[in-house]
This record gives structure tokens, C-alpha cells and sequence, in this order.
């Protein structure tokens, strides 16, 4: 997978914002089955948002994250408060909900 350009994850963060939770993060922290929903909802949803419960300082939300993406194999596109936002294309072209955009556009501009 490609890294995403800070554009692409702005265009990302933009559509997650309305966008519900659909993994949360306990106690147990990482586990199988929480890659697994990680994993499914991505699969299924391309963009989600993962919310952690009981995790409040920072450093270990970003190690949290940062394993999230290397297990899931995904993205972080931002992560505000107690949620997290991923990433990952749909490796079916035809499964595909969201189109990253490829180049940045300027308002007014073509």
C-alpha cells in the first residue's frame, strides 16, 4: 500500500467525520479479536474509526495506533481526543466505496 499525501488524509479525515465507531479499544488493549474487527470493518467500510475507552495518555494511544497499522495493514489518517481514524483501499476495484483523490486541487482552479 501506498503512503497517503497529507491532502489524501485531509480528504479522508473530512469523510470519517461523520462517521460512528465501529472498533473499541478496552482494557485488554490489542488482542486478536480486535485486529479481526479491525480487519473486517476495513475490509468491509475502507474508512473507520476506532475509539479508545480506556486508554487515556497520549503515548500509549500512539503505540496502540502504531500496531494497529502494522497488524491491520492500514493507515492512520488522524487521530483527535480518544478516536483514531484508518485506512485501507478495498483490494477489489469493484468493492471500492471511497476515490482518494490522486492530485490536490485548488478551488477555482482546474
Amino acid at each position: 500500500m501506498e503512503k497517503l499525501k497529507g491532502f489524501q488524509k485531509q480528504y479522508l479525515r473530512g469523510i470519517a467525520h461523520e462517521l460512528k465507531p465501529y472498533v473499541f479499544i478496552g482494557q485488554k488493549g490489542i488482542t486478536a479479536s480486535l485486529i479481526k474487527s479491525v480487519d473486517e470493518a476495513l475490509d468491509k467500510h475502507e474508512l473507520i474509526k476506532v475509539r479508545f475507552i480506556d486508554f487515556k495518555e497520549k503515548d500509549m494511544k500512539k503505540e496502540i495506533t502504531a500496531e494497529i497499522e502494522k497488524l491491520a495493514v492500514c493507515e492512520l489518517v488522524g487521530a483527535i481526543g480518544h478516536v483514531a481514524i484508518f485506512y485501507r483501499q478495498q483490494k477489489d476495484p469493484g468493492k471500492r466505496v471511497i476515490r482518494v483523490p490522486d492530485e490536490k486541487r485548488i478551488q477555482g482552479f482546474k
